[in-house]
């Protein structure tokens, strides 16, 4: 393809024009067996290996070996695809396979395709090509984790997945069932782990739904963030019965969106995973800081989308400056009903950039809270405090028109201006009335959205609030459930020495 073609003229350019792979002797039987190496591994990471010319280079490599007097040509050739195969794989493992705007994830983080080349040329020169190309891939330990729970799950796929639970009645412990439905229900909640392994002790009543299986039913919902109330509901039912294939899919899409993100995100920045309904403050790597937050709602437009920006800027107390589409949709009509609906919520009209405009004044019944946390975006999304903390008390928080609200705005403001908390809370209770500060230092902020994450060394499944995993699992089904044809094909390559 032209874009891989264009990494390997530049890859070339930075060596002067020789060749890559070539020793005294020929072809570079290491350098063949490491690029090898990392294809295989590469497998474990969900990517479409088939997508290289791997058969087309194993005979290449083939004919090489087989000539006692390989002509110019044919060495050319081979180091060609050589190249070729490591700058494809090189961006893939970098910027991701697959194009995150063709398959409908309102995705707007840049991948800095800018970066593969300086990154592909520093890579080949650091020794040991399969271990070297190891730090191509996003170096997170959830990344790392995902990929161990790929191969768990192939396991689990190999084995036969899990039974499909029969439809039936909504189910409170202690309420009876058929003894069909009871079993199925325990096996399939035995393969995932959230039911011990079948004993006496543990075989529960086969027609009643007994505690031991509504609580194994509570874990479940709590890892797929659905709210925890052990009923064998209809959502609960629909999350049990997705079948291992789809869940394959879901880690190895999850995989593919961490290689859209930025390989380097900066030294401190905040993370918010919209599925996750979390916001992660991070210093220097690791997670300082971590709160829960309500997002968009997933119809009428307000959901959240996926970008990244700089946070500039606190303002505590704000005024909350109504976009006229709420103001048309929501304020005015209850204005209209209820003459004293304005004044009672704080409301009034202020001439703002020579139009009339309906704004909050700043206060404990301000819907912005005391504090927001200004990224200056396209999207006019930002973070902020809310007079409706019982929200979070929820388990799944899509209540918002698409700005994040914050269950702990004080600890994000300490967080990012290096302030006490005491200084903090007399900024948002006592202090004056939509006052900025500038942050000390810009910090990256990212909205993310990955529905198979792991926490507290476990996997979980978020809520795919605004149906953006469908699509990509469809893309990415062939790489999660591994390529035998490819595997082969590899081992050829290896094998061609």
């Amino acid at each position: 393809g032209a874009d891989t073609w264009r990494h390997v003229r530049a890859l070339y350019a930075n060596y002067a024009g020789t060749p890559l792979w070539l020793d005294s002797d020929g072809l570079s039987d290491d350098r063949v067996t490491e690029l090898a190496d990392a294809l295989a591994s590469a497998d474990s990471d969900a990517i479409r290996v088939d997508n290289y010319p791997i058969a087309v280079l194993a005979k290449a490599v083939s004919a090489l070996r087989q000539s006692t007097t390989p002509t110019a040509e044919q060495l050319a050739e081979a180091d060609v695809l050589m190249t070729s195969t490591y700058a494809a794989l090189g961006e893939d493992l970098l910027t991701g396979q697959i194009n995150p705007h063709t398959v409908s994830q309102s995705w707007y983080i840049d991948p800095r395709e800018d970066d593969v080349d300086s990154a592909l040329a520093r890579t080949f020169r650091e020794g040991r090509l399969d271990r070297s190309m190891q730090r191509i891939r996003p170096q997170d330990p959830v990344y790392d984790s995902l990929r161990v729970e790929l191969m768990r799950y192939r396991e689990l796929a190999a084995l036969g997945g899990w039974p499909t639970v029969p439809k039936g009645p909504a189910l409170k412990p202690g309420q009876s069932d058929t003894r069909a439905r009871l079993t199925a229900l325990a096996q399939r909640l035995r393969a995932e782990g959230y039911l011990p392994a079948e004993s006496t002790h543990t075989t529960p009543a086969p027609t009643r739904y007994s505690h031991l299986l509504a609580g194994a039913v509570a874990r479940f919902q709590a890892r797929h963030d659905i709210g925890v109330d052990s009923m064998l509901g209809p959502e609960t039912m629909d999350a049990l019965d997705k079948p291992v294939s789809f869940r394959l899919g879901q880690i190895a899409a999850n995989l593919e969106r961490y290689r859209w993100l930025p390989r380097t995100l900066g030294d401190r920045y905040i993370l918010v995973n919209v599925p996750a309904f979390e916001l992660t403050a991070f210093d220097h790597g690791k997670p300082a800081m971590q709160m829960k937050v309500i997002v968009g709602q997933d119809y009428q437009g307000k959901a959240t989308p996926v970008f990244s920006d700089s946070m500039e800027f606190v303002v505590f107390r704000p005024y909350w400056i109504v976009p006229d589409s709420i103001a048309k949709k929501e304020i005015y009509p209850k204005a209209a009903a209820d003459p004293s609906f304005m004044a009672r919520n704080n409301f009034e009209i202020a001439t703002i950039d020579r139009r009339k405009r309906v704004r909050q004044k700043p206060g404990d019944k301000n819907s912005l809270g005391l504090a927001k946390f200004m990224f200056p975006n396209d999207f006019n999304i930002y973070l902020h405090d809310t007079p409706q903390g019982e929200l979070f008390d929820k388990d799944v928080r899509a209540f918002s028109h698409g700005c994040i609200r914050l269950q702990h705005p004080d600890s994000l403001a300490q967080f990012v201006l290096g302030w006490s908390v005491d200084r903090v809370h007399q900024q948002m209770h006592n202090g004056p009335d939509n006052h900025t500060v500038n942050l000390p230092k810009k910090i990256p902020v990212y909205i993310v959205y990955f529905t198979a994450y792991l926490k507290n060394d476990r996997l979980y499944f978020g809520n795919d609030l605004y149906d953006r995993d469908n699509a990509l699992v469809d893309s990415v089904a062939k790489a999660a459930v591994g390529d035998s044809a490819s595997a082969q094909a590899v081992q050829t390559l290896r094998e061609s020495r």
